[in-house]
């Protein structure tokens, strides 16, 4: 059963949560605050987390660089804040995804489900074992990137941009296929994510992001994996 912790202070909205989350057979597990939220995150290895930026204790932004510290685990983050900046602080942060307050909780399972799908996708490409460049190496079997003398965390979101962008070596990924592929048909025009998260990418891999090497650019059209 797929284990989901929320992390919300809303009584109301945890109720409506937990009612539609155990019809649909997932486990749920509660936080109010943040400081519960980073304990049962490592306690109960939760498969997923939904989480409320506007906590009590913190804000959830620490929340979420406190779980990215140690798990991969998809963060879906539910917030009343709409501005791009927030939206983007949050994803910088490692959310894999920032639905705004009021929401349709069909496309919050929605959400959920391709969140959760992402992180048990097989890992490797067919006959990709892995990649190595003269500044990292990817192993994608073991789910694993090493730069230097150092293992490079990923989200799920950015493991499965990462694998799409290698399966096809010095070939353009388009904008559109990325969006389609990662995120789902609601998200294809959707291109600030894609800014953000190859941002990230290029942060964690890159010896120079703001001029890259590896993860490029074709303005208008998509992204390229230079080997």
């Amino acid at each position: 059963m797929t284990r989901v912790l929320v992390v919300e202070d809303d009584p109301q909205l945890v109720r409506a949560l937990k009612i539609n989350l155990q019809a649909r057979k997932f486990e749920v597990v509660e936080a109010g605050d943040g400081a519960t939220a980073l304990r049962l995150a490592a306690a109960r290895t939760p498969d997923a987390i939904l989480l409320d930026l506007g906590l009590p204790d913190m804000d959830g932004v620490e929340v979420i660089r406190g779980v990215r510290g140690r798990s991969h685990v998809p963060i879906l983050v539910l917030s009343a804040r709409h501005t791009s900046e927030e939206k983007i602080r949050a994803l910088d942060a490692g959310a894999d995804d920032y639905v705004t307050k009021p929401f349709s909780m069909d496309e919050l399972l929605a959400r959920l489900r391709a969140a959760t799908r992402r992180r048990e996708a097989p890992a490797s490409p067919a006959g990709i074992p892995g990649i190595a460049t003269d500044e990292f190496t990817i192993d994608l079997a073991a789910r694993k990137v090493v730069r230097g003398e150092r293992t490079v965390r990923l989200t799920p979101t950015e493991w499965h941009l990462l694998e799409l962008l290698i399966a096809r070596p010095g070939h353009l990924v388009s904008q559109r296929r990325l969006l389609l592929e990662v995120w789902g048909p609601a998200y294809s025009e959707h291109t600030n994510y894609l800014r953000v998260y190859m941002a990230q990418l290029r942060r964690k891999l890159e010896a120079n992001p703001s001029r890259p090497r590896y993860l490029i650019t074709e303005p208008g059209m998509g992204y390229r994996f230079e080997p």
